[in-house]
């Protein structure tokens, strides 16, 4: 494993919504990814996730509570099950900490759904 420059990781890509591997723990995966607009509503029924914003604002929306303004360098864990649509209304980036095997459209499924790459693939 190679240390991680996440400003040169997010300058190596371009696409939203197109999470990046950028390193492994155990069973977990370090993802970088870019946010613009509005994901889509869903969950994941058996895992967390971990937002930590890098550059810019994101808000998570929900459904049972009240929304999260996040800023750069702060973080959120949306407890599994809670159905969330992450919204950025311009670039953000943000390092996503979540199971590997996660599906980014969780129950939602659909075109949204992404293969996770490698940052140097």
């Amino acid at each position: 494993m190679s240390k991680v420059n996440l400003a040169a990781a997010f300058a190596s890509f371009e696409e939203a919504w197109a999470p990046r591997l950028a390193a492994r723990i155990d069973d977990f995966a370090v993802k970088v990814v870019k946010l613009r607009g509005e994901f889509v509503w869903h969950h994941h029924d058996d895992n967390d996730e971990l937002f930590l914003v890098v550059d810019g604002q994101l808000w998570l929306r929900f459904k049972d509570r009240d929304d999260v303004l996040l800023e750069t360098g702060e973080l959120y864990v949306v407890p599994r099950g809670v159905e969330h649509m992450p919204d950025a209304p311009e670039e953000c980036h943000v390092v996503l900490l979540e199971r590997a095997d996660l599906v980014n459209t969780g129950s939602a499924g659909g075109e949204r759904t992404a293969e996770l790459t490698p940052l140097d693939g």
